[in-house]
């Protein structure tokens, strides 16, 4: 099968970035020709390159001439789209509809529905836009810049009215039913809606014994991430460590309000990551979004170690409450100190849970699993596509 890939990568790597990655690799690995086509959000340094972005986020069409050639030359079986915005935009799909090829977009996040794809406004979950009122970005500032909001919303009201992805998308992957959910409240037709987790490769192969001394959490320390909740309950449980693996220059301040219980370890990545979440005895996720999937969730349940989620939105799909970890309510320091104590004071139950959540990962999100829900989604976007 041949595959042509689109994304508009962030200007700084995301866990989006690994994903396509690791996309490409498994289908190449299995023998598919993959086409990537990718533009990347740090062309745009300039005040004219923003100015410029902004219209290409609404439309672009050199970007669907260049498709144009290249679908024509290469006559793939799928073209999958990830991002678009603002570079590509989804200007382009009505042609490669035209040029008959089978349309499947994953969806990373809201923005379908939510123009800063977060749902979330001013550190709260936010769904006013949901149904055709995107003019809250504008009205609730959003982005906390007046130009990008209006941008923001404006490429979602023109996407909406013109029905672009509507119409032309074959098929939408989403990451787990809880989003699905949100599209299908919004409009989008359930039947073209599957659900595919995000794959995590195993890590436990052939490693030492673990040291399991603190509670760890991985991810970008930002305010929707919850990290000043996990410092507040880091206060009550004073003997306990924690350890936290991440960029905080989004939150620079919240170094001062920690304790000395907590240490923050900065940006990791390759075997220095890998070693981290071998030694965290649990892992703790206290975002107060609307998670779309959570790596370190499933990553830690591979690594037979129990998971503390916020019990909002996707991560209760991931996280099994009392089976495979514990959920806590959102922004309750005193309710995750407790969820937190429980299990660091149970290590029969951290082991029990630790067990029955790499099961459920290497049932759930193994890369075979996630490979052969992608290409029986590519047959029925193949199947469905001849049917129009």
């Amino acid at each position: 099968m041949k595959v042509v890939i689109i994304h508009n990568r962030y200007g700084k790597f995301s866990g989006e970035e690994a994903v396509v990655a690791s996309q490409i690799k498994i289908l190449e690995d299995n023998g598919h020709t993959v086409i990537p086509f990718q533009r990347s959000s740090e062309e745009i340094s300039s005040p004219l390159q923003k100015g410029k972005a902004f219209f290409t986020g609404i439309y672009n069409p050199f970007m669907a001439k260049r498709l144009q050639q290249i679908i024509r030359e290469s006559r793939p079986d799928i073209i999958h789209f990830h991002n678009l915005y603002p570079l590509i935009s989804p200007s382009v799909l009505p042609m490669c509809r035209k040029e008959g090829v089978p349309i499947v977009m994953t969806v990373h996040n809201y923005r379908l529905v939510c123009p800063n794809g977060l749902h979330m406004v001013k550190g709260r979950v936010c769904q006013k836009c949901c149904g055709g009122n995107e003019w809250w970005c504008v009205l609730n500032n959003c982005e906390r810049n007046h130009f990008k909001s209006f941008g923001y919303a404006l490429r979602n009201y023109v996407a909406r009215v013109c029905r672009l992805f509507l119409d032309n998308v074959t098929v939408y992957t989403c990451l787990t039913d809880f989003q699905k959910q949100r599209l299908i409240a919004a409009g989008f037709p359930e039947d073209r809606l599957k659900v595919i987790p995000n794959m995590v490769c195993d890590i436990q192969k052939n490693e030492l014994p673990l040291d399991k001394d603190f509670v760890g959490f991985i991810g970008r320390v930002s305010h929707e991430k919850g990290v000043d909740t996990l410092i507040n309950c880091a206060k009550v449980l004073s003997t306990i460590r924690f350890r936290i693996a991440g960029d905080y220059s989004q939150q620079p301040d919240i170094i001062k309000n920690a304790p000395d219980n907590v240490e923050f370890c900065g940006f990791l990545q390759g075997e220095e990551l890998n070693v981290f979440r071998r030694q965290m005895r649990l892992a703790v996720m206290p975002s107060r979004w609307y998670e779309t999937f959570g790596f370190i969730l499933a990553e830690a349940a591979l690594l037979k170690k129990p998971a503390i989620a916020s019990r909002l939105g996707a991560m209760a799909e991931i996280v099994e409450d009392g089976k495979t970890g514990l959920l806590f309510d959102p922004d309750n320091a005193q309710d995750l100190a407790e969820k937190i104590k429980c299990l660091w004071d149970r290590p029969d139950l951290c082991k029990k849970m630790g067990e029955a959540g790499r099961e459920k990962a290497l049932r759930e999100y193994s890369p075979a699993t996630y490979y052969n829900r992608m290409i029986n989604v590519y047959e029925k976007a193949k199947e469905t596509c001849l049917l129009r």
